[in-house]
C-alpha cells in the first residue's frame, strides 16, 4: 500500500507507532505494518510504501489515517512486471515463450534496431 502526503517529520522507523498512537479506532494492529521505502514526488510530497496484513489493509482503505497533523490517503501499491523480450506482462524474459517484439513499434525488430519515429 502507499500512504500519500506524509509529513516530513515522520520517519520510516517510527511509522507504525505514529499510526497506532493517532488512530486508536484502527484497533490493535501492532506488528502488522512494515514500512518498505519512501519517495518524494515532483511536487515535494512524501509517500511511504508499506506492507500490511489483509485485515489492516481493509481498515486503512476505509479510513484516512491521521499521521502527524495530516489525514493521509491510502491506496494499493501495484507493480506490473513486463517482459523485455515480448513486451507482455506477468512473466520475465527468462520464462518467455513469445515472439520477440519491439516495445516501441510492436514489430519484429529489436529495440536497439528500431527505425520507427518513436524510437528515433
Amino acid at each position: 500500500m502507499i500512504i500519500h502526503n506524509v509529513p516530513l517529520d515522520v520517519k520510516i522507523q517510527n511509522l507504525q507507532e505514529n499510526i497506532l498512537a493517532q488512530n486508536p479506532e484502527l484497533g490493535s494492529i501492532s506488528g502488522d505494518i512494515e514500512a518498505r521505502f519512501t519517495y518524494r514526488t515532483k511536487r515535494g510530497l512524501i509517500k511511504i510504501v508499506i506492507y500490511v496484513g489483509s485485515e489492516t489493509r481493509k481498515k486503512l482503505l476505509h479510513k484516512k489515517p491521521k499521521i502527524g497533523c495530516l489525514n493521509c490517503n491510502v491506496v494499493d501499491y501495484l507493480v506490473a512486471k513486463s517482459c523485455f523480450k515480448c513486451s507482455s506482462f506477468n512473466h520475465r524474459h527468462q520464462d518467455c515463450r513469445g515472439v520477440e517484439t519491439c516495445p516501441l513499434c510492436a514489430g519484429g525488430c529489436k529495440l536497439k534496431e528500431c527505425r520507427s519515429p518513436a524510437g528515433q
